[in-house]
């Protein structure tokens, strides 16, 4: 079966913008022409590709079949610059999960160096973002897994280091007699939603012990931080967003020699591998800037 090229971009772009709308105008169409093309295509696959709404959003096949879209997309760009560099092509597209806190620390850095490639992120836990590439839904993952998805390679990058913090004054009131099970387990603390296990794994690793502690729930690198920073509760925070804070003394870890340090892999598509290389070597590079633990040699695993 040959898929219809414009079909394919209308998919995309509806998915990109939510609406048959945004993507008629993406692509200098009518909405009436955006909608031949998605019937047309949903009638040669037989099944609905976007559940029509506000805003449209892919069915699962209708995910897959977009990010196929980008991924032709950037193999033809990179062949048209092999082969014809001064070719007019259309800008590469490439669809990546990344954890919060690693979009909000060393990862956009990454991205930068890449000159005329578009991003588009999806946002999960890194235990959690090898689902997207089990899905097809992107060709490329931050995943805290060494094991690699079916159908991709996986690159250990090294970790990200947190630090538990809190405020000084909730320090004194919450742990006046010491961080311990004890105080721990009825002391207020925060997660990122109900994915987090951050601040539980570093409860197991300062006391030995599984606790559960009452919770907020904050979705949000920075709000995180915010929240320490006014006394609402304690949490693993990257070290490199609240090292400045520790520094002028208005967070305090509260146990200095137990940081946390979380690895991370790079998960790629296998079938994508070479044309997602100058965008893997600009990952490896910022990650060797910013996060710990860098190996001495990549350890690759193909499955």
């Amino acid at each position: 079966m040959i898929l219809d090229p414009a079909q394919l971009a209308a998919l995309s772009a509806i998915v990109r913008h939510g609406s048959f709308e945004g993507a008629a105008a993406q692509l200098n169409v009518t909405p009436s022409a955006i909608s031949q093309r998605i019937k047309a295509l949903e009638e040669r696959m037989g099944a609905i590709l976007i559940y029509r709404g506000t805003p449209c959003t892919p069915t699962d096949a209708g995910t897959r079949l977009a990010r196929h879209a980008d991924d032709v997309t950037l193999l033809e760009t990179q062949v048209l610059q092999d082969i014809a560099p001064d070719t007019n092509r259309s800008a590469a597209r490439i669809r990546i999960a990344v954890n919060a806190d690693s979009l909000a620390t060393w990862f956009v850095s990454g991205l930068s160096r890449n000159a005329g490639t578009f991003f588009e992120l999806l946002i999960d836990d890194q235990d959690y973002s090898t689902d997207w590439l089990l899905r097809g839904a992107v060709s490329a993952a931050i995943t805290g897994q060494a094991q690699a998805a079916a159908g991709c390679s996986s690159t250990a990058l090294g970790a990200l280091r947190y630090v538990a913090t809190a405020s000084p004054a909730f320090v004194a009131r919450w742990f006046d007699d010491g961080v311990t099970p004890r105080s721990l387990v009825q002391t207020p603390m925060m997660n990122f939603d109900a994915k987090d296990n951050l601040q539980h794994r570093w409860i197991r690793n300062a006391t030995g012990e599984k606790l559960t502690p009452p919770a907020h729930h904050l979705p949000s690198t920075h709000a995180f931080v915010d929240a320490c920073l006014l006394g609402l509760g304690w949490g693993l925070n990257p070290l490199s967003i609240v090292q400045r804070h520790l520094d002028d003394g208005t967070l305090v870890t509260l146990m200095p020699d137990c940081p946390l340090d979380v690895p991370l892999y790079w998960q790629t598509s296998r079938l994508m591998a070479k044309a997602l290389e100058p965008l893997s070597k600009s990952i490896f590079s910022a990650a060797r800037e910013q996060l710990v633990n860098i190996p001495h040699e990549r350890v690759k695993q193909k499955y």
